[in-house]
C-alpha cells in the first residue's frame, strides 16, 4: 500500500509516530493509501527545520524570490493534469473540476510573483527639520498552514505562496483525507528552487494541530473549515500569542427577484449548489425565491438538477463525484430523510443513488427542497453536499431580512435585471462577498478572500492585500540626518581640486 509521509526540510521524511490514517478512493470505497499521523516531537522537528531556514530566508532579497515563484508558476502550469488526477482519486471530484481548482490557486501564485510592488512602503519626507518617516513591511517568520479536504491543491496555494514571497516560512497540515496533492505542490516548489526548509508538510490529525496550535516558535496560522473548528483554532491559537485568520463555514443564499432571468437563475443555481458535489464553502444552498416565481424557479432547477451524470471522477463523462466518505454521505442523506418531517417538500430525493460497477463508493444523488423553514435542520446547518433548499419571501426586503438572519455571512447573491435593486442588496446584505447575477463570488487574486460573522474568525481575509498584510507585520521609521555643512573640518564635498 502507498503511504504518503511528511516533506520537511526539502525532503520525504518518514513517519515516526507509528500512527497511520486511512486513505480511501470515494469512487470504490477501497483504502488506496496510508498517511503519516505525526506527533508533536514531529510537529516540533519541522517548526526548527522552519526556524533555520528563516535566518536565510527571511533576509533574502525580492529579486531572489520571485525568481523561485515564476518558476514554481510554471512547473505547476506544466504539471496541472497529475496534480487533478491525485485530486480525483483522494477526493472524488471529477478531472475538469480538479482542474479549475489548480487554476484558481494558480492565481495566487501569480500573485506573489508581484511582491515586489505589493511590498513597497512608505515614505514622507521633511515632516520635521531634515527629520523622514518611512513605514515598511517585514515578515513573521514560521507560519503555519491548516487546510481542508475539500479543495487539497487550492485553499494552500491561497496561503503559502503569499507567506513564502513575503520572507516567511511555512508549515502546511493538509487534510489527512486527501494529503497526496499537498506533498505534490511541495516538491514542485523545491524543484523550482525554493531552499530547504521553507515549505514543509506535516500530515496529521488532532494531535499534530493542537501541537501548530501551542507552539511557541510559530507566529501566525491560517484555517480554512468548519465554523466550530475555525472558533476553536481561533480560540486556541489567539491564547497562545498568534496572529489567526480562521475561516468557517456558510450557509451562502441565492436571492432571486421577480424580474430575474429565471432560466439565467436556474443555471446557476444549480451549477452553485451541486458543482463539487456541493463541499465547498461557497456552495449556494439556499435560494430564496421572490413573489410569485418560485414554482417555476423549482420547476425549472429540477429539470436540471435531473440531467446531471454522477460518477467517477476519472471518467469524462461525470459532471459530479462521490461524497469524500460514506460516514459524509450518510450524514448528508440524513438531512434529505428528515426534510420532509420538518415541513419541506421533497421535490428531488438523491439518498439510496449508486453508480453500476463502483457500488461501494461515496455516492449520493441530487436533492432539492421546496418550502424549506428556516428553523428546520436542512436549512440552519451546512449540510456539505448536493441539497438545495428553496424558501420564499414576499417581498425584496423579506428576502435580505431572511438571508441577514443567518449566522453565517460568507457569500451570497442576487439575480436581477434591476440596478437599484442590485445596488441596493450589495450595501444592504451582511456577508463578505456578493455576487450580482454571479452565483459563486470567490474574488480574483488580486482581492481577498473571507466571510463576515460565524464565517471568519480574525480581522484578515484570506489572499489578495489582506493576505500580504497578515503575513507580514509594519515598522515605522523616523530617521534623521545631519546636513553635509554640519560636518565635521576637514571634510569638503565639493569636486577634487587638481590645481
Amino acid at each position: 500500500m502507498k503511504t504518503v509521509n511528511h516533506w520537511i526540510g526539502g525532503k520525504t521524511v518518514e513517519g515516526a509516530s507509528g500512527n497511520y490514517g486511512p486513505v480511501t478512493d470515494p469512487a470504490t470505497g477501497e483504502v488506496t493509501t496510508q498517511v503519516a499521523l505525526a506527533s508533536a516531537d514531529e510537529v516540533d522537528a519541522a517548526v526548527r527545520v522552519a526556524q533555520e531556514a528563516f535566518q536565510t530566508w527571511g533576509q533574502s532579497s525580492l529579486a531572489a524570490r520571485t525568481k523561485v515563484l515564476f518558476a514554481y508558476r510554471a512547473l505547476l502550469d506544466a504539471n496541472r493534469d497529475a496534480i487533478a488526477e491525485l485530486i480525483t482519486a483522494e477526493h472524488g471530484k471529477v478531472h475538469s473540476d480538479a482542474l479549475g481548482e489548480v487554476a484558481r490557486g494558480l492565481e495566487i501564485v501569480e500573485l506573489a510573483c508581484g511582491i515586489t510592488t505589493q511590498l513597497k512602503g512608505e515614505l514622507s519626507t521633511s515632516v520635521s527639520s531634515r527629520v523622514d518617516v518611512s513605514s515598511i513591511r517585514q515578515p513573521l517568520g514560521v507560519v503555519a498552514g491548516i487546510t481542508p479536504f475539500n479543495f487539497p491543491a487550492m485553499v494552500p496555494m491561497w496561503m503559502f505562496p503569499l507567506a513564502v514571497a513575503c520572507g516567511n516560512t511555512f508549515i502546511l497540515k493538509p487534510s489527512e483525507k486527501d494529503p497526496s496533492a499537498a506533498n505534490k505542490l511541495a516538491e514542485l516548489a523545491s524543484e523550482a528552487g525554493l531552499p530547504a526548509g521553507v515549505l514543509n508538510v506535516v500530515h496529521g490529525d488532532k494531535v499534530a494541530v493542537d501541537a501548530l496550535l501551542a507552539h511557541p516558535g510559530i507566529a501566525a496560522v491560517s484555517f480554512v473549515g468548519s465554523t466550530p473548528i475555525a472558533r476553536h483554532i481561533h480560540t486556541t491559537a489567539s491564547a497562545n500569542g498568534k496572529r489567526v485568520q480562521a475561516l468557517g463555514g456558510a450557509k451562502n443564499h441565492m436571492l432571486v427577484l421577480p424580474d430575474a432571468d429565471l432560466d439565467a437563475a436556474a443555471d446557476a443555481a444549480v451549477s452553485a449548489a451541486y458543482g463539487s458535489a456541493g463541499e465547498r464553502c461557497m456552495a449556494i444552498s439556499a435560494v430564496v425565491a421572490v413573489g410569485s416565481i418560485g414554482d417555476a424557479l423549482v420547476e425549472k432547477i429540477r429539470e436540471r438538477a435531473e440531467k446531471i451524470k454522477i460518477g467517477p471522477g476519472n471518467d469524462p463523462a461525470s459532471e459530479m463525484g462521490p461524497l469524500i466518505t460514506a460516514a459524509h454521505r450518510d450524514k448528508v442523506a440524513s438531512y434529505v430523510k428528515g426534510a420532509a418531517d420538518q415541513g419541506a417538500d421533497v421535490v428531488l430525493d438523491g439518498t439510496g443513488y449508486t453508480v453500476g460497477g463502483f457500488e461501494n463508493g461515496h455516492w449520493i444523488g441530487l436533492s432539492l427542497l421546496d418550502n424549506v423553514k428556516t428553523d428546520s435542520d436542512a436549512y440552519r446547518d451546512e449540510i456539505f453536499g448536493p441539497v438545495l433548499c428553496v424558501l420564499r419571501a414576499e417581498t425584496y426586503e423579506e428576502g435580505v431580512a431572511l438571508i441577514n438572519a443567518s449566522p453565517f455571512g460568507n457569500g451570497t447573491a442576487i439575480f436581477t435585471r434591476d440596478g437599484g435593486a442590485a445596488r441596493r442588496f450589495q450595501l444592504e446584505i451582511e456577508a463578505g462577498m456578493v455576487g450580482v447575477n454571479v452565483p459563486i463570488p470567490v474574488p480574483v487574486g488580486y482581492h481577498s478572500f473571507g466571510g463576515w460573522k460565524d464565517s471568519l474568525f480574525g480581522d484578515h481575509h484570506i489572499y489578495g492585500n489582506d493576505g500580504i498584510h497578515f503575513y507580514t507585520r509594519g515598522k515605522v521609521v523616523t530617521t534623521r540626518w545631519p546636513d553635509p555643512s554640519e560636518a565635521p573640518a576637514g571634510v569638503d564635498l565639493g569636486f577634487p581640486r587638481n590645481h
